[in-house]
This record gives C-alpha cells, sequence and structure tokens, in this order.
C-alpha cells in the first residue's frame, strides 16, 4: 500500500489492510511494535482462550491480559484460568464488577432471567464496566481479542481492526477457523476446557451456558438462544457507565 492510498483510510482500516496480509504471529509482533505499551489484550478464559494466551506469550509476552471475572464462572473457568496464567506467565489483570454476585441478585435478581432488559443490564454490571475501567486504569487504547469470525453470524463482517469510541479493537485471529483453532492447540500440546468434553462448545457463565445437545448451534447455547453476544464485542464499549 502506497503512502498516499494510506493517508485516506482511518487509522482501522489501515491497520487492517496490514493485518490481512499476516499471519497470527506477524500480526501480534506488528502491533506491538506499532502500539506498545498501548496494548491490552482480553481473555474470558473459554474453550479456546489457550490459543491466543499462547500466541502473545510466544509473540509479544510483555501485553497485559485482561480477564473480567464476572463472579458466575463455572468453577472449571476458574481452575482452568489458573492453569493457563501459571503455564504462559501471563501478565494477568482480574477486574471484577463492583457489586459481588450475591449483592447483584439480592438488589436486581436473577437478570439472565427478565428477558432481553435484564441481560442487557446483566452485562452492564458484569463485562462492560469492568472492562471500561480496565482500560482506563491501564491505560490501553489498543484492545487485542480473540474474537473470531466464525464464532457467530454477527461476526462475519467483522475487520481486522475498528474504531469503538475511544479504543482501537483488534482481532488477530479473526480469520481462524475452528479446524485451524483445533489443529494449533494439537500441535501446542495446549489443554482444553475441562467442560469441551462435556459437550460445551462456548463458554459463558453458569447459569447462560449450556451444552450443544439436541442439535443446538453454539449461538442458541447461551442467554436461552435470546442474545450471543456478551456486550463486549458490540459497539458499546467506553460507556462511561455508573451505577
Amino acid at each position: 500500500m502506497s503512502l498516499s492510498q494510506t493517508a485516506t483510510l482511518s487509522e482501522a482500516e489501515a491497520l487492517s489492510a496490514d493485518l490481512a496480509r499476516l499471519k497470527a504471529g506477524e500480526r501480534l509482533q506488528l502491533l506491538h511494535e506499532r502500539y506498545g505499551k498501548r496494548l491490552i489484550a482480553s481473555t474470558s478464559f473459554g474453550l479456546q482462550a489457550a490459543v491466543m494466551l499462547d500466541l502473545i506469550s510466544r509473540y509479544a509476552p510483555e501485553i497485559p491480559v485482561v480477564w473480567i471475572d464476572t463472579g458466575f464462572n463455572f468453577p472449571e473457568t476458574y481452575r482452568y484460568a489458573e492453569d493457563l496464567a501459571n503455564r504462559f506467565g501471563t501478565d494477568l489483570r482480574v477486574y471484577q464488577p463492583t457489586h459481588s454476585a450475591a449483592r447483584m441478585e439480592a438488589l436486581w435478581g436473577k437478570l439472565w432471567e427478565q428477558g432481553l432488559e435484564g441481560l442487557t443490564k446483566y452485562a452492564m454490571l458484569t463485562k462492560i464496566e469492568p472492562m471500561d475501567r480496565a482500560l482506563r486504569e491501564t491505560g490501553g487504547d489498543v484492545w487485542i481479542s480473540g474474537l473470531r469470525r466464525s464464532q457467530s453470524s454477527s461476526r462475519v463482517e467483522r475487520p481486522y481492526a475498528e474504531q469503538q469510541k475511544k479504543t482501537l479493537k483488534v482481532y488477530p485471529i479473526l480469520d481462524w477457523a475452528d479446524a485451524q483453532v483445533s489443529v494449533y492447540m494439537h500441535d501446542r500440546g495446549l489443554p482444553q476446557h475441562p467442560l469441551a468434553a462435556e459437550g460445551y462448545v462456548t463458554m459463558g457463565d453458569w447459569h447462560s451456558t449450556k451444552p450443544a445437545v439436541d442439535g443446538l448451534d453454539a449461538e442458541a447455547t447461551r442467554f436461552n438462544g435470546e442474545k450471543y453476544e456478551c456486550g463486549l464485542h458490540l459497539d458499546s464499549g467506553n460507556t462511561d457507565f455508573q451505577i
């Protein structure tokens, strides 16, 4: 791409074009060289979280990784998180909601059972506000996520980089198919999330995630099929949310 072409593009569009030509490890190296301490990554310690954590440890281990611990994770997720963080020596920054799980339920009930309005409030309390806080406190404004197009119909048009308000979001393995993830995990000897063996094809909180039984697709296994995205990967971040 020529300088004149680059000048006509937004930063996100130019970065997307640069990343599209590279492999995942090279993408992380480019991001680290270009943005340095502005970078922050996130993980959910979900079914395939080991892939991004392994790539970061190999190609840009200086990047801090934020985990938003909702307080409603499966016990297996907490143990898996401990295992992976120790395995990779991850610079892990754990952020939690301002309200404990018990306090949240006492004040507002089981929000995950209150339709889309309840789910939206739940996402704000447990995911979006803690992530906004993490971005502010770390000073990160370039956010790396392991989101992939093949995970959801809402992600198929995602570019490798996009501007979401004050944050530049980047997806180094956006183009990876499920088979590529499986091959990488096998070749690198990476452990699967323990619940993968029980039929879970995606991972979230214990009350809103179920195995893919009776032909359910991945999107139907979250929030009773009412929604798939928790809110972090929609254009709703940096909300200055207050309770």
